[in-house]
């Protein structure tokens, strides 16, 4: 992707000035981000999507006298309420996983880092239908697909949530603007920003969000691998104290365990690369329900990769699926190549090693990859 162009999507700024101009700092309003924008996926195919097990959905719905039901998926059309019935909402993640045209959707938004790139979710809601005003901790683009919605945001200094709800609404929300979405117009809104976004009649809005990760859950995920790293390896330290003495304070735990314990995660950092090993391989964790159809084995003439295998890579490595594979020279570019555009051609594929077309083949056939174009 050319970072410099000017993008309708992003109201006439190139990918390099909307990230300086507005990525985590201020909300974007764009009137026809993509011109006749229709719902890639009909309601019908959505509704169905909500009721498969594996597939992330969810029902709300605004009752009366404030009150907000909650229901987690698989959905079975027959348990939601009619499409005349107002108020109601059913949300869809990751739809991105299951229907081609909505991945190829989401590519246009890899100006930003693919570690961060999350899922799209469609939000399908009758006439009223809405989550309630709240505030994300990550960045987000609404696009509106189907129908009318009305959105309120605000920068939203109070944080406090109405209490007894299944939901996170705030209890006194402060809008500053309004907007009346149409198909085709995108709202842009970073972290922390409060919304509202009201349907007004049947509508679809979809909903590309980004990967805003914690220290607390980066460093559990990383710091598990690296443990795991520790466990294989030859000859794993074991405590020993051949030299404690008897106690009198049996619950208090020796100094010598805790410096044991303390060079062991010193040892666990210490490893070369063990830290961005571990971190590209958390980054490219499939979601717990994502699988992948084994393919068979077939001569490549060109390769691309599925829809929800996800590769990145550093200096030193290559990253795909959880998976980490030391690389350098003509075949790391190549790898690179396959993770920031997700395919390669016959040309680029001619200049691949054989270790690195037996590596392709071996993704093909775990499904991760595909011969041909199709994925």
């Amino acid at each position: 992707m050319d970072i410099e162009t000017a993008l309708p999507l992003l109201g006439g700024m190139s990918p390099a000035q909307f990230m300086r101009r507005h990525w985590h700092k201020k909300p974007l309003l764009v009137r026809q981000a993509i011109a006749g924008f229709k719902p890639l996926v009909a309601r019908a195919q959505l509704l169905a999507l909500a009721g498969q097990e594996g597939v992330e959905s969810r029902f709300i719905q605004d009752k009366a006298g404030g009150q907000w039901e909650l229901r987690h998926g698989p959905l079975a059309r027959r348990s939601l309420p009619s499409l005349g019935t107002p108020r109601w909402t059913v949300l869809v993640q990751g739809v991105d996983l299951h229907d081609e045209s909505v991945h190829a959707l989401m590519q246009q938004f890899r100006f930003v880092p693919e570690a961060r790139l999350d899922d799209l979710m469609i939000s399908y809601a009758t006439d009223g239908g809405g989550v309630g005003p709240h505030f994300d901790n990550y960045d987000v683009f609404l696009l509106q697909a189907h129908g009318r919605r009305r959105w309120r945001i605000g920068r939203q200094q109070d944080k406090t949530l109405r209490p007894g709800l299944p939901l996170k609404i705030l209890a006194a929300f402060e809008p500053e603007e309004e907007y009346l979405l149409e198909p085709g117009d995108m709202l842009y809104l970073p972290p922390g920003w409060a919304h509202d976004g009201v349907a007004e009649g049947e509508c679809m809005t979809y909903s590309i969000g980004f990967r805003s990760p914690n220290s607390a859950q980066l460093a559990h995920e990383v710091l598990l691998r690296m443990a795991e790293d520790e466990a294989d390896s030859d000859a794993p330290a074991i405590y020993r104290d051949p030299r404690q003495p008897a106690v009198a304070n049996p619950g208090s735990i020796p100094a010598q365990l805790q410096e044991f314990a303390r060079q062991a995660v010193q040892r666990a950092l210490a490893q070369p690369y063990g830290l961005e090993r571990a971190l590209g391989e958390a980054l490219t964790e499939p979601k717990s329900n994502v699988w992948f159809e084994p393919g068979a084995a077939a001569m490549m003439e060109s390769v691309c990769l599925d829809r929800r295998t996800r590769m990145m890579y550093d200096d030193k490595h290559v990253f795909i699926n959880g998976e980490s594979y030391r690389a350098s020279g003509r075949d790391a570019a190549l790898m690179r190549r396959l993770a920031d555009q997700r395919q390669l051609d016959a040309r680029a594929l001619a200049r691949a090693s054989d270790d690195a077309l037996e590596l392709l083949s071996a993704w093909c056939e775990a499904g991760w990859a595909h011969p041909g174009g199709v994925s």
